[in-house]
């Protein structure tokens, strides 16, 4: 499109006169910047750049120097604020490290002498405290240790009712099991009458017919069968 411009890179321009042209052109337009802001805002306004060679230009909206000790103050002003605050953060970061280490020493000290060490240095009633303590403690311990004990049996005394009531349907399955094969013996067993023997009953069913001792001389030698 014409007429528009191109965005420039914001980088170093190699090229020293462009250079300079450019810094001359930026140079101006910043000073106008700080005037305007000084005068549109009613502000104090001190503006110093050095060129590359070394050169020097400022801007003030008023006096150079008043600004420069005004800045000088105010700085001095900030640093003996801040410091302060930085010292009592550090003291109060010192005495919650101080109280935490007199806790720490203190319930160490109390549990060695729950252990029965450095007792020496208490007084009888202190030591009648931590005898009440450590018989609280004891108290509560058997307590507990009471109840596990009761909580076992109750578990121990509901698997032995479990294995008594397998061990009684186990023995009624195999009571079950030796009726079944008592009937099935009992039905395939022969009943014999009274004075015959297994052969005379086989004979009884099953009859041979008669033999012919010719004819069965005759079947032998011609190899035929004596009945059809």
């Amino acid at each position: 499109m014409a007429g528009k411009r191109e965005r420039i890179a914001i980088r170093r321009i190699d090229n020293l006169a462009a250079r300079q042209v450019t810094f001359s052109k930026r140079r101006r337009g910043l000073f106008k910047k700080a005037q305007e802001l000084s005068i549109l805002c009613d502000a104090e306004v001190g503006l110093v750049v050095f060129s590359a060679t070394g050169k020097l230009f400022h801007f003030a909206s008023s006096s150079m120097k008043q600004i420069i000790d005004r800045y000088d103050s105010h700085s001095k002003t900030l640093q003996k604020s801040e410091a302060p605050s930085q010292l009592q953060s550090s003291h109060a970061e010192d005495s919650t490290c101080a109280r935490l280490r007199e806790k720490l020493a203190e319930a160490s000290l109390k549990l060695r002498q729950m252990r029965g060490e450095e007792l020496q240095r208490l007084s009888f009633q202190q030591l009648q405290e931590l005898e009440k303590s450590l018989e609280s403690g004891l108290g509560s311990v058997l307590k507990t240790k009471s109840q596990k004990i009761l909580d076992e049996i109750s578990c121990l005394e509901r698997k032995r009712i479990q294995l008594i009531e397998e061990n009684s349907r186990l023995k009624e399955q195999v009571t079950r099991m030796a009726r079944m094969e008592m009937q099935l013996g009992d039905d395939s067993e022969v009943v014999y009458e009274e004075g015959q023997s297994s052969e005379s009953v086989t004979n009884a069913s099953y009859p041979r017919p008669p033999v012919d001792d010719d004819s069965s001389d005759t079947s032998l030698r011609l190899g035929l069968p004596l009945f059809n």
